[in-house]
């Protein structure tokens, strides 16, 4: 435990670091921190900081900067955090427009990006074997277009190639008998109980339906992109992470790949609220100057997935973390709404 003296420079050398990205010296926290305490108290408190791992000494500087393990005291105890102003959450909701699931998740991904300046990232939910509500449409003679909406509200259509035309009428009672009789069944289930039902049913509609539990069936089978990534460029302009072509590369490595991400976020997704990752505090994102801020968001009051920020370690926390937690509400919203 830090005496509140010890805190409070600690506090000061880290905001001080994050706002100007240069080693913080005893003069700048005398400055800033509000104690009255001399240049020689000064450092003999950073010299304590240092031995316990909380700030390190670059070779260049006579400054201290805060270590992966002193971003994480500052996180966790001394960071006050103020939610957003109503007219970003405003400006978020309003690009989260609940008309397809898939636009809504890059959409956040996109805001992420741009609010936070860093890279946005979202994990997608996993493609549901299951289907809430089924439709026909008639597009031409014998051409028809199936609609399929899984329980999380993800929307595939196919178009069927059909060996006779049918009328609206047929397509109604069709569709009515799979949403009344198998919703919220898998397909592999609705295919069986379909084979052994089909002697009870008008034999014009049993062929339509058979091709459309098989098209349907391949449609949610499909892989979807498992995570959306904008705005990864941004860190580029970073000096903290594009000073070393070697760093740089293992980031890329990681948004390209994707594996060691998505284990990331999958794993986030078993708790509550806001998550932060310092440095190498994850073994999956094993670099000191990259931190990772998480939140889950859900779908009917159930966890789906999880998005965040990927940025440098000297980021705002206090300006992220409330980005991170509103869009993870917003996004839920709007999932459940579509």
């Amino acid at each position: 435990m830090l005496d509140r003296r010890a805190q409070t420079l600690l506090k000061t050398l880290v905001e001080r670091y994050i706002a100007d990205g240069q080693p913080v010296g005893s003069r700048t926290l005398s400055k800033y921190s509000g104690l009255e305490l001399s240049p020689a108290t000064i450092r003999n408190v950073m010299a304590d900081l240092e031995e316990l791992g909380l700030i390190a000494s670059p070779h260049t500087s006579a400054g201290r900067v805060p270590t992966p393990r002193g971003y994480r005291l500052f996180v966790d105890t001394l960071l006050t955090v103020e939610p957003l102003q109503g007219a970003q959450t405003e400006q978020i909701q309003g690009r989260l427009q609940p008309d397809e699931p898939q636009r809504v998740l890059s959409s956040a991904a996109s805001i992420l990006s741009s609010l936070s300046h860093f890279a946005g990232v979202v994990l997608v939910p996993r493609r549901s074997s299951l289907f809430r509500q089924v439709e026909f449409v008639r597009l031409s003679e014998r051409r028809l277009l199936l609609i399929v909406v899984t329980p999380e509200g993800d929307v595939q259509n196919r178009i069927l190639h059909m060996d006779r035309d049918y009328q609206h009428s047929e397509l109604v009672e069709a569709a009515n008998y799979l949403n009344q009789n198998f919703a919220g069944l898998d397909l592999e289930t609705i295919r069986t109980r379909l084979r052994g039902e089909l002697a009870s049913l008008r034999d014009d509609i049993t062929g339509l339906m058979q091709r459309a539990v098989e098209a349907g069936g391949k449609a949610l089978a499909e892989e979807s992109e498992p995570v959306v990534i904008s705005g990864e460029r941004n860190l580029l302009g970073i000096a903290d992470l594009s000073d070393n072509m070697e760093r740089l590369r293992r980031l890329f490595d990681l948004f390209e790949r994707k594996s060691g991400l998505m284990q990331l976020l999958d794993a986030s997704s078993h708790a509550q609220g806001v998550q932060i990752f310092i440095g190498g505090e994850s073994e999956l994102v094993p670099m000191d100057q990259v931190s990772v801020v998480v939140a889950p968001y859900a779908v009917d009051g159930k966890i789906v997935g999880t998005l965040g920020v990927i940025g440098p370690t000297r980021m705002a926390y206090d300006r992220v973390i409330p980005i991170v937690d509103i869009t993870a509400k917003l996004v839920s919203t709007a999932l459940s709404q579509a």
